[in-house]
């Protein structure tokens, strides 16, 4: 057992685990189906973190937390990723393994909160200097609603610089997949898009005007969450889109 594993084990608290496992929803047929959870609280999580990174970081230590069965453990892995990708903003190599463990690792960054706590400080910002082709994909044909999610969300870091196209075309590859978007997606492009209004609030409502009959109301929802309130009610009233679905 290594350093970081053990530090997150001192911390479990057994009266969490179910509160945890009904937030992240974990029962059968729910998108978290099968997590399981120590009970550690994110702040709680964080703090282990940066006790950690004081001390010698282990690629090893990193595997065994990412990799672990356990929601919490596999937070802390990715934090710590996280940590050694902005620590190297100079070293391009070391930022590129970070990517690439990443991209080889998804299938562990499996809920929502693992998502957008990792993907737009690693992925997102390696890309704004790369090929993007990549979000484009996992947008389209990502194997699970969660690297559809990275699709998205990595744009976070094109929002934060500036840089809106990349962000608007992703999220025309959603409203283009057939049959019902799950909630979760439609959550986080909603999100991004309201990130997008905050740099640009006119070029939103041009983007969302001629695509509201086909927008889920969920992602509508988000997206002009920002707007006022007589813009919303404009908005909703106009939706000739999808039945809620959230």
């Amino acid at each position: 057992m290594g350093r970081l594993y053990q530090m997150m084990m001192e911390r479990r608290d057994e009266s969490q685990v179910t509160v945890l496992s009904r937030f992240f929803r974990t029962g059968k047929g729910q998108y978290g189906e099968g997590d399981k959870f120590l009970g550690i609280k994110v702040p709680v999580t964080r703090a282990v973190v940066k006790e950690y990174v004081k001390g010698e970081v282990h690629v090893e230590e990193i595997e065994e937390c990412v990799t672990s069965e356990y929601h919490e453990m596999r937070m802390a892995g990715l934090q710590v990723l996280v940590w050694i990708y902005k620590k190297n903003k100079k070293d391009e190599e070391r930022q590129r393994w970070c990517v690439e463990y990443y991209l080889s690792h998804l299938q562990w960054v499996n809920n929502w909160d693992l998502v957008d706590l990792s993907c737009y400080d690693i992925l997102g910002d390696w890309l704004l200097a790369h090929d993007r082709g990549l979000l484009y994909e996992l947008a389209r044909n990502g194997k699970s609603i969660w690297e559809q999610r990275v699709g998205i969300v990595s744009t976070m870091a094109f929002a934060r610089s500036g840089e809106l196209d990349d962000l608007y075309n992703i999220a025309d590859v959603f409203l283009e997949k057939e049959g019902r978007l799950h909630d979760l997606l439609q959550k986080a492009v909603g999100w991004l898009l309201r990130e997008a209004g905050k740099r640009d609030e006119e070029r939103l409502k041009a983007w969302l005007w001629p695509r509201r009959g086909k927008m889920p109301r969920t992602m509508l929802r988000y997206a002009i969450e920002k707007f006022s309130e007589e813009e919303r009610r404009r908005f909703m009233k106009s939706c000739r889109g999808i039945t809620d679905n959230g």
